[in-house]
């Protein structure tokens, strides 16, 4: 492949739009697999990195830059010490990825790895036509042959962060009562899946869409917090609160409605990252996490040996990602969805399925 160029969104600047141009075709490494990206999703985190608004929580990239860390697609050609995967298979890109060797990875927890790697992030992304993915054997999944691929880009980092944080971090069981604060992709993958495994999602956004398109996934309450105090109302609705709070957004009013939302012995499960407002600090009501004994959980990615799990719930029907597919773009278009998100004005996922 060298010589060759392939076609890739570019980020070249910050806050402007992403310029399709030709770019070196990726190197094959040896433990690497070259990957014909087939969907890719645009995510929230991709606007955050295209602000350049994550730079002083070390998500600094190096321009030019390809995003993108929501896509799957077929194997083009792999490195000799490649094991699982030949050229043709279907697969699916976890984003966060283990160096295998280190303490967290050698217990399980490739998704916190001291050595963590993240497409889009750490190294090109899924905005191109071909992406190549280091150590494959560790940090790659085969895609089942009847998930599309329109559906598995649609998976994602939300239904993998919402699977690993429901179903390991917080252990979610049937019949409880979750609030899930904030009806993006993640808050609406959290809803779903809350709903498969028979808990009862109340859904909180200030967007009548959104809670729409919640409502359908399974949310069994919505509640507009421009018009009523959703902790409030929460607390009225479930007889206390709820068990199990989800801030899907990162901000200072849904972390703080979040957790005021929960009965006492509730749990908390952050999964939004904050923006350059607040650096990672955000006031929580301490003298409630104390009194109330709440318990306080965070949840970043999903190890890339979770994933058949995960993919099982799909092939059976229990959640379809295909639901938060609201609509598919061509390449071209990707730097004018990334300025829509500066409104939150988008409903559900916007995924890439054509390269022209």
């Amino acid at each position: 492949m060298e010589g060759k160029t392939i076609k890739a969104a570019v980020l070249e600047a910050f806050r402007k739009p992403l310029t399709i141009r030709e770019m070196p075709d990726p190197e094959l490494k040896k433990d690497g697999v070259i990957l014909r990206v087939k969907a890719a999703g645009i995510c929230r985190s991709d606007w955050h990195v295209w602000t350049g608004d994550w730079e002083w929580n070390h998500f600094k990239v190096k321009l030019p830059h390809i995003l993108g860390h929501e896509f799957c697609g077929v194997v083009e050609a792999v490195g000799e010490e490649v094991r699982r995967f030949k050229p043709g298979d279907r697969v699916i890109v976890p984003f966060t990825q283990g160096c295998g060797i280190c303490p967290e990875c050698q217990s399980g927890h490739e998704n916190v790895c001291d050595h963590l790697a993240m497409p889009g992030f750490s190294y090109w992304g899924g905005f191109s036509e071909l992406v190549h993915i280091p150590r494959a054997d560790l940090n790659l999944m085969p895609l089942p042959d009847d998930i599309p691929f329109i559906h598995a880009a649609a998976l994602g980092c939300r239904y993998m962060t919402a699977f690993h944080g429901l179903v390991d971090q917080i252990q979610l069981k049937p019949g409880e009562w979750i609030a899930v604060h904030g009806c993006g992709g993640v808050g609406l993958a959290v809803i779903q899946v809350a709903r498969a495994l028979g808990a009862q999602p109340i859904a909180v956004d200030i967007s009548e869409d959104k809670l729409a398109l919640a409502k359908k996934l399974g949310a069994v309450h919505t509640i507009n917090a421009s018009e009523h105090p959703a902790h409030r109302v929460i607390r009225s609705l479930t007889g206390g609160g709820s068990h199990v709070s989800v801030d899907a957004l990162g901000i200072r009013s849904t972390c703080q409605s979040a957790i005021k939302s929960l009965r006492k012995r509730g749990r908390h499960l952050q999964i939004g990252l904050t923006t350059r407002d607040d650096q990672g600090q955000i006031p929580v009501p301490i003298d409630a996490i104390v009194q109330k004994e709440i318990e306080m959980k965070g949840t970043f990615g999903m190890p890339a040996w979770r994933y058949p799990d995960l993919l099982q719930m799909v092939r059976f029907g229990k959640i379809n990602p295909g639901d938060l597919v609201t609509r598919t773009i061509a390449l071209r278009d990707v730097g004018r969805a990334l300025q829509e998100m500066d409104h939150y004005s988008g409903v559900g996922v916007t995924v890439i399925d054509q390269w022209d």
